[in-house]
């Protein structure tokens, strides 16, 4: 790994100047975690900028009562949102992120991307454009739970964790939090969906058994 240029891998440091890609190949580390392994949780404060190389991370949160709301989730080539909001802002996280696969990281130590974003014009731009860009996702998100149909965002959520499958593996709790609501209503909205023959369900399971109708559901907004 180390004779790779991993700044390739992410469209935003692609694109920096040259000597700011040197810069940032000779401060960060290369860390691997597996499956299940806890990148950050509440009241951590952050030491470097996370970039996935490879996996993906779930960030998600935990409610007064107990609900969890996945908030985002990181792929392969992207930053961590929080993760830059807590190393500005100096404080600690109030979220956890999981890694949903093995993953590698690319890890910046506060210290050094703190004398880049001082010194370096392009790097601040990019980090400061990613931010933008995963807040205004984080809205939409706030959005979707406060104001969006539920059987919406359900369908929609069923296609997106199904790809190119057509089948779910997820309970109806991890679900629920998926969408940020109680497991009754995903229970009661899946129930609908099976009388309707658009899906099927066991242990753990659901699988899509008409993907165009569930689509029409979720762009029916």
């Amino acid at each position: 790994m180390s004779a790779i240029d991993w700044t390739d891998r992410f469209k935003g440091t692609k694109a920096l100047p040259r000597s700011v890609r040197d810069r940032l190949l000779n401060v960060a580390l290369i860390r691997d975690h597996k499956k299940g392994y806890q990148v950050f949780g509440p009241e951590n404060v952050p030491d470097s900028l996370i970039f996935l190389y490879e996996g993906a991370i779930r960030v998600s949160q935990t409610s007064g009562n107990g609900r969890d709301i996945v908030l985002y989730r990181v792929d392969a080539g992207e930053s961590c949102v929080l993760t830059t909001a807590c190393m500005l802002a100096e404080e600690a996280y109030n979220a956890e992120g999981i890694a949903e696969t093995n993953i590698k990281v690319v890890a910046l130590p506060k210290m050094s991307f703190d004398r880049l974003v001082a010194e370096e014009p392009a790097f601040r731009s990019f980090v400061f454009a990613a931010y933008s860009r995963r807040l205004i996702d984080l809205l939409r998100v706030v959005d979707d739970v406060a104001f969006g149909r539920i059987d919406v965002r359900l369908a929609e959520r069923l296609l997106m964790l199904a790809g190119e499958d057509k089948e779910v593996a997820a309970t109806h709790q991890e679900i629920a939090s998926e969408l940020g609501t109680a497991r009754e209503v995903i229970s009661r909205v899946l129930h609908d969906f099976q009388k309707r023959g658009l899906i099927s369900q066991s242990r753990g399971r659901i699988a899509l058994s008409d993907k165009s109708s569930l689509r029409a559901i979720a762009e029916s907004q």
